[in-house]
């Protein structure tokens, strides 16, 4: 049963939850019956476990089957709504980011507006910079405000599009941009699209609200700190000498991803927005939404933008885990359930090398390190899902394309529906995804060109470290390691 406080806590969520999907439907109605297409996904999506937590804010309570009965219905409609969207966009290629399963295109803009095309003359540069050994133009479709050129590539992908690209700079400077993307039918078009297409600069308010969220993170890092301590810290703040040390692990780990996302994109001159830092008193944060803010050159930049966050602050979680491990002894500051060790497949399996005979006790003594690698380490996993502009979903288009990233985030969001069922990080992460990050990223420059063999497999290795990170070991398993009694 939920005390008082935590049923208030469950029917504000979904009155805030109800607010969002208000928010949506206003912004969606300028764009037409597709933008209400698409934001009809998004209400199907949550409805049932709107109403599951409404009905049980009020006291009703639903079993099982009825709970599985609206995940199926909703599963239903959403296929449904999504084969609709198809219908309504086959005609048109992927450029702006598309719901989860949506592989096509919808305007950017309302329709009501006014598209102002491409001068004739620079028309005319454009269509100078095709030839026969570089990408055979067969076809002008006129696009937003820009253009859409069919053909045939002839030459590698990456080699036709740095050759377009330097002639396109050449006859027009820098006014343009150009795509090599896959069309619906899976052959390279060309569209170029003018510099005033380009991802929208951060705004002063987002830097205000980056810097809010920061400020947050900081005191829900330290209140984590306290409760790990045993007091409450916004009670005792005289006590910041004592949570600082723990505070401090937290905050490297954190700072590791997100100056590692940075670093790597400076290399591509890539520009990132401030990091929103989302706090939490669970783990301290869950990490942060970082966006593009600016184009991407191509999937292997991709690739090593997102993998470079959590392979920083996966690395340095997995040494302090270890380390901790290593310094643990009978009399250490923090004494944690065998249960601890048994919520993760990689945490347990570490602790039963390390630490051995000790994992029989019903508690066991361990150093603060070690916390703070877990901490880290959960962090690091739950931006690793496979799931929209998380860092898992933008490897997963990076390595396999929008298509297989769409899938991966409609899957990741089913199971941390069913998940949410026993656990509610979940939940959280489920509306998160939804309604923050469920939407693909915003597509290279050169779209066609995969990353190397080596990248893919570094991140299949990091989306199977993830699952062993968030995975927890069965009784059974736990019992042969001997953990437990």
């Amino acid at each position: 049963m939920y005390t008082a406080s935590e049923t208030s806590t469950i029917a504000l969520v979904v009155l805030v939850a109800c607010a969002i999907l208000g928010w949506g439907f206003y912004r969606a109605k300028a764009l037409g019956k597709l933008g209400l297409l698409t934001w009809l996904q998004s209400v199907v999506l949550i409805a049932p476990w709107l109403l599951f937590f409404g009905l049980f804010a009020a006291g009703i309570y639903l079993n099982l089957v009825g709970i599985l009965f609206l995940v199926v219905a909703s599963t239903v409609a959403y296929i449904a709504i999504n084969n609709r969207l198809r219908t309504q966009t086959q005609t048109k290629p992927s450029l702006t980011p598309p719901t989860p399963t949506n592989e096509t295109i919808t305007p950017s803009k309302p329709p009501e507006q006014t598209i102002v095309p491409i001068p004739s003359d620079d028309m005319v540069a454009i269509r100078g910079i095709f030839s026969i050994d570089t990408y055979f133009a067969v076809e002008t479709i006129p696009y937003q405000e820009g253009v859409i050129i069919k053909g045939n590539l002839r030459g590698e992908p990456e080699a036709v599009h740095k050759k377009l690209t330097a002639s396109l700079q050449e006859k027009l400077s820098d006014r343009y941009r150009l795509f090599l993307v896959e069309n619906v039918d899976a052959k390279p078009v060309v569209i170029i699209l003018p510099r005033s297409a380009d991802v929208r600069p951060v705004t002063v308010s987002q830097y205000i609200l980056a810097v809010g969220l920061i400020i947050a993170t900081m005191a829900t890092i330290f209140e984590t700190a306290g409760i790990l301590l045993g007091f409450d810290f916004f009670t005792h703040l005289e006590r910041f000498t004592e949570v600082l040390p723990i505070g401090i692990g937290i905050i490297a780990i954190l700072a590791s991803h997100e100056l590692a996302h940075y670093f790597v994109a400076r290399r591509y001159q890539v520009k990132l927005s401030p990091p929103f830092f989302l706090p939490t008193l669970q783990l301290g944060s869950f990490g942060a939404i970082t966006r593009f803010a600016s184009l991407v050159p191509h999937r292997q930049a991709l690739f090593d933008i997102a993998f470079a966050g959590p392979a920083a602050g996966g690395l340095l979680s997995l040494l302090l885990l270890i380390v901790g491990l290593l310094l643990s002894h009978p009399g250490s500051l923090f004494q944690v359930p065998t249960e601890f060790f048994q919520g993760s497949i990689l945490v347990g399996t570490l602790a039963r090398v390390i630490i051995g005979a000790n994992l029989h006790d019903s508690l066991v003594d361990v150093n603060p390190l070690t916390v703070i690698g877990w901490l880290g380490l959960v962090i690091t996993a739950l931006n690793l899902m496979p799931a929209g502009v998380l860092d898992g979903g933008r490897i997963v288009q990076a390595i396999y394309g929008r298509k297989t990233a769409g899938r991966a985030t409609i899957a990741t969001l089913i199971i941390l529906a069913v998940a949410s069922l026993a656990n509610p990080v979940a939940m959280y992460w489920a509306i998160a995804i939804l309604f923050l990050q469920r939407d693909l990223e915003r597509p290279s420059l050169n779209e066609i060109t995969e990353p190397d063999d080596a990248r893919a497999a570094l991140g299949l290795l990091a989306l199977f470290l993830m699952i062993c990170v968030l995975l927890p070991l069965t009784p059974a398993l736990a019992g042969r390691l001997g953990i437990g009694g």
